[in-house]
């Protein structure tokens, strides 16, 4: 007696799902940036010292869409975040950004991404260690098969008005400041070399923890080192301008007064290829 086997053939799925995304469009207006913002993922990066920070970074990813499409693909973007546990470094940010674009079959792609960045520090006189953490970001777009990254870091500082000084019989009004360097770089560049860059033209480093011999050295250093908010940009300025690796800038500083309820501002902005062209 022999008995039949059970057919193997496949019940249909029901009808094919149309891509509506997929329709042509007829307003003939091309999209610069569409895409999905504020989106939060775990990534690691890599720092100057050869290992690695675990940290959430808050991404926005953009692509361009021609006149002739009604939508983009919004999954996709976030199939790019998870392909696997993604390690990124300036080098591997210029990837993801290619291969972004591609996934979507798009011309032009832009990424921000932005997250908290740790430097172990060491106090000037005592030597104790503790992190410092700064608000640092990667953005950067690909369009027709050329990547350009910029690099952004916000660096907190001491700053001490000369004028104060010059006036005062004794002591001078002190202030935070936040230095902003945003850099368009051709070659690879860490994090903290633009970290150092900052601090080093404030009138102070600032630090996590203080001992009284730090404390007294960084107020003297400051002391010592006077300067406006105009005179950081411009520093910050001179040392950018004789780092070749960095193609384009911009440098803010922001002095959160001390003596007075506003904040004193300044700004630089250059182009080097702009100059070479």
């Amino acid at each position: 007696m022999s008995v039949d086997a059970p057919s193997m053939k496949k019940k249909p799925l029901g009808p094919c799902i149309e891509d509506v995304q997929g329709r042509t469009d007829l307003r003939q207006i091309p999209i610069n940036k569409v895409g999905i913002k504020d989106i939060y993922h775990p990534v690691r990066v890599r720092d100057r010292s050869g290992g690695e920070q675990h940290t959430v970074a808050n991404f926005n990813m953009y692509v361009d869409l021609p006149h002739d499409f009604k939508g983009t693909h919004m999954s996709r973007f976030v199939e790019i975040l998870h392909r696997g546990e993604r390690e990124i470094s300036v080098d591997s940010f210029g990837q993801m950004l290619a291969d972004m674009t591609h996934h979507l079959d798009a011309t032009a792609g832009h990424i921000e991404m932005s997250f908290p960045y740790f430097v172990m520090k060491r106090a000037p006189v005592s030597g104790v260690e503790s992190l410092m953490d700064y608000k640092v970001s990667m953005h950067g777009e690909h369009r027709n098969g050329r990547t350009n990254v910029w690099l952004k870091v916000v660096v907190a500082a001491t700053s001490l008005c000369p004028c104060s000084k010059d006036i005062s019989e004794y002591g001078a009004h002190n202030q935070r400041s936040h230095i902003t360097v945003n850099a368009r770089i051709g070659e690879h560049m860490w994090l903290e070399e633009l970290i150092d860059i900052a601090e080093g033209q404030a009138s102070c480093e600032v630090y996590g923890i203080l001992k009284r011999s730090d404390e007294k050295f960084v107020t003297e250093r400051a002391y010592d080192n006077p300067k406006f908010v105009e005179d950081i940009v411009r520093d910050v300025a001179v040392v950018l301008n004789q780092e070749p690796r960095v193609r384009a800038y911009t440098v803010e500083c922001e002095n959160f007064e001390s003596i007075h309820n506003h904040s004193a501002y300044a700004l630089i902005e250059h182009d080097k290829d702009e100059d070479a062209g």
